[in-house]
């Protein structure tokens, strides 16, 4: 989160931090606007909240809460819980490991997903082809809330 608060902050716009309070790790950045920093005590509503007002999701690699918040996220997107939003996976060589054992075992092993589902991620290196993306998606879709 602290690469999108610190673009956020740098670049003149409103920088909102949700953070979760925990015994270690886990501190408030220091790009973040002091007026929206929001501490949550529980992931679950930490997530509730990112969710409905996030218009895209960009995942950088992560430990187990990445994890939850990537599968939290696909889910939603793909159970049509809201609009679809773009699910972008930072880090080829990172995520490459987990997408093929998602479409090898999930898929076409035990068949528990629709392999066109996969479609819903997409896998990018660098800022420029990030960026290059959402703003290709978002040239025919509009920017809405997810609720």
């Amino acid at each position: 989160m602290e690469a999108a608060n610190k673009g956020a902050s740098l670049g003149g716009g409103k920088s909102v931090g949700l953070n979760i309070d925990l015994p270690f790790e886990q501190y408030p950045n220091p790009f973040i606007d002091r007026d929206k920093s929001l501490n949550f005590d529980f992931f679950f509503v930490r997530k509730v909240m990112f969710v409905k007002y996030s218009q895209g999701f960009i995942m950088m690699p992560g430990g187990f809460g990445t994890m939850d918040e990537f599968f939290e996220v696909a889910t939603l997107i793909q159970t049509g819980k809201f609009k679809e939003s773009p699910m972008i996976l930072v880090g080829k060589s990172y995520w490459e490991g987990l997408l093929s054992w998602i479409e090898k075992v999930m898929g076409e092993q035990e068949r528990n997903i629709n392999m066109e589902d996969l479609k819903l991620l997409k896998v990018f290196d660098t800022a420029d082809e990030v960026v290059s993306f959402i703003k290709e998606f978002y040239k025919t879709k509009p920017l809405l809330p997810n609720f």
